[in-house]
C-alpha cells in the first residue's frame, strides 16, 4: 500500500478513537498527516470511505478470530470447560479486545454508536451479538459434552460476559490502553473466569 494512504488510515483512526468520526475533519487529517487537503482526494473519496477502508480490516481481522475460536470449540480438546474458556478468552482478550487496531476501533465505535445508527449496528454486532452467540455455543457444546449442566446457554452466555464487558469498559476503553491498564483488566478478568467456573462446578 502506498505510504502516505497508509499514514492518512493510521492518523485518521488515531483521531477517530480519540474524538469521534463526527468531530474529526479531513483538514484535521490532513494536518496531523503533514499534507495538503488535496493529496487526501487522491486516495480516499471522502472522509466516510477512510472510515469504510477502517471497518473492513477491522471486520475481516474479527471475523478471523471468531472462525478460529470457533474451530477451537468445534475441536473440544479433552479439558475442563474452565481451561477450554480460558484459551478461547485468553484469545478474545489479547488479539481482539487488547490488539491496539481493534482496540482503536472499538473505541470509535463506542463513541459514535450513541448518535449514528450504523455505526450502532456495527457496535451492536461486534460487541454483543457475536462473543454473546459465540459464549452460548461454548456452553451449549460443554453442557452437551457433560462438562457442565445448564438449561439455557445463552443466560449463561450473559451472566459470563456481563462482567468482562463491564472490565473492559472500565480498563481498555477509557483512556490510554497502557500496559498497566491491560494487566489490571487481565487480573479482573481471569479472576472472574476462575470464580465463574468454580461456582458453576459446585451447582
Amino acid at each position: 500500500m502506498n505510504e502516505t494512504k497508509q499514514k492518512i488510515l493510521d492518523v485518521s483512526l488515531d483521531l477517530f478513537s480519540q474524538k469521534g468520526f463526527s468531530a474529526v475533519s479531513i483538514r484535521d487529517i490532513c494536518k496531523s498527516v503533514g499534507i495538503k487537503e488535496s493529496s487526501v482526494y487522491y486516495h480516499f473519496k471522502n472522509k466516510q470511505s477512510i472510515f469504510n477502508e477502517l471497518l473492513q480490516r477491522f471486520e475481516t481481522t474479527a471475523t478471523d478470530l471468531m472462525c478460529q475460536l470457533e474451530q477451537g470449540v468445534n475441536a473440544l480438546p479433552d479439558a475442563s470447560g474452565e481451561n477450554l474458556y480460558g484459551k478461547t478468552c485468553g484469545c478474545f482478550f489479547e488479539n481482539y479486545l487488547m490488539d491496539e487496531y481493534c482496540n482503536k476501533m472499538l473505541r470509535l465505535l463506542s463513541i459514535e454508536h450513541l448518535h449514528n445508527d450504523e455505526m450502532r449496528k456495527i457496535y451492536d454486532y461486534w460487541l454483543f451479538d457475536k462473543p454473546l452467540n459465540f459464549q452460548g455455543k461454548v456452553f451449549s457444546v460443554l453442557s452437551m459434552s457433560g462438562m457442565i449442566q445448564t438449561e439455557d446457554s445463552s443466560y449463561l452466555a450473559v451472566k459470563f460476559y456481563a462482567p468482562i464487558f463491564l472490565f473492559m469498559q472500565r480498563w481498555l476503553f477509557s483512556g490510554a490502553l497502557t500496559e498497566e491498564c491491560k494487566q489490571v483488566f487481565r487480573e479482573n478478568a481471569y479472576k472472574h473466569v476462575n470464580h465463574f467456573f468454580s461456582e458453576l462446578g459446585d451447582k
